[in-house]
């Protein structure tokens, strides 16, 4: 089974939850010595694809278009037949006899974006699942959204196979981070609430710093995202000044340096396609608050605080909760048994068995 992998996700984000998918499977496929090529035009700034040792010969290079241009089309180049074709962002191969594979990770487009944005994305979404052989959805939620924006689908080619968690997150012996990198060693003596991701809307990052506003013994930690738009600076400025802190590009050494030392994680988002910071937080040691809405629950299971609604009021008082050490020991034991039941071995394992059914029954 030849295995041709797109890697068109690390042109399009510098981080990411679907870039950490994409290159915790290249890292198994390039252990288990598969006969696999990687489609690339370059290699970009994600710090994902940085990470990976991919020999030369291995990869193919494409096309000399702008990515910009690229990542709407079919693939350009020819390849071996009766291959599997896997792009990392709804691309398809128009060539007979091959096997596209898609990954669906979430419908943030269908539920929040509006105007030509949507309309490309949830277009270029549709004609890949309609054109794959085989779906592979993160959730069953992601699932459930899948087959109701695009009921006609064949329920019989789409699977779920859930996102794991690195083993670089794990509980560190916090009096020794001799080794962390200088940008965070400011934040580590002070008691924290760790916000993880991208700040669009339906992410609440608004309600988060309104929540630390409320709490003036703690700090706020970003991680990740863009840097700040002016409203958004306006509002760090306005109700925590000199009580925020903002850091990208982080390696997961550092990341889970700042899971170990945060109080918790805070993920008020309105919606998610699985949320792989969450069993990062909860490996780590880390509680995590978190809303009771899409795939989040699914992913927390009965080790995350709840809340029914992303208002400061609900969220403050599970903070509160993790103000009692005992309690909070109990909610980080519960988080490391939550955060074993997934893993990246195991992904790559259904994957790779989801590759060799679609070839035999296509």
């Amino acid at each position: 089974m030849n295995i041709y992998l797109d890697n068109i996700v690390f042109n399009l984000q510098e981080a990411g939850g679907i870039s950490v998918y994409w290159a915790e499977l290249i890292k198994r496929l390039l252990k288990d010595n598969k006969s696999v090529q990687f489609i690339e035009s370059s290699t970009g700034s994600n710090i994902f694809r940085q990470a990976l040792d991919i020999k030369r010969e291995d990869i193919l290079i494409e096309s000399p278009l702008p990515i910009k241009v690229l990542r709407y089309l079919p693939l350009q180049k020819s390849i071996t037949e009766f291959s599997i074709f896997h792009s990392s962002y709804y691309r398809i191969c128009n060539q007979a006899n091959v096997f596209n594979i898609t990954t669906v990770h979430d419908f943030t487009y269908e539920f929040y974006r509006k105007g030509l944005p949507k309309y490309v994305h949830t277009n270029q979404k549709k004609q890949a699942t309609k054109k794959a052989n085989g779906i592979i959805c993160v959730s069953e939620n992601t699932k459930k959204d899948l087959l109701t924006f695009h009921p006609c689908l064949d329920d019989s080619k789409i699977t779920v196979i859930y996102n794991g968690v690195s083993n670089d997150f794990y509980p560190i012996n916090k009096a020794h981070t001799d080794n962390t990198g200088e940008d965070i060693k400011v934040v580590l003596d002070k008691r924290y609430i760790l916000y993880i991701g991208s700040r669009d809307h339906y992410k609440k990052f608004d309600i988060t710093i309104n929540v630390v506003s409320e709490l003036k013994d703690y700090c706020l930690v970003i991680v990740g995202g863009k840097d700040f738009t002016k409203v958004e600076m306006a509002d760090l400025e306005k109700k925590l000044s000199g009580r925020h802190y903002h850091f990208k590009g982080l390696g997961n050494k550092d990341l889970n340096i700042l899971y170990n030392h945060a109080f918790c994680l805070l993920y008020p988002s309105l919606y998610e396609g699985f949320g792989i910071p969450i069993l990062e937080a909860m490996k780590a040691g880390c509680p995590v608050v978190a809303t009771n809405v899409s795939s989040i629950p699914d992913v927390c299971g009965d080790a995350g605080l709840m809340v029914g609604k992303a208002d400061v009021k609900n969220i403050i008082y599970e903070i509160k909760k993790l103000e009692s050490e005992n309690f909070k020991d109990h909610i980080v034991q519960l988080g490391f048994k939550q955060a074993g039941k997934f893993s990246w071995d195991k992904c790559y394992q259904e994957t790779i068995q989801f590759y060799e059914n679609v070839c035999r029954l296509r």
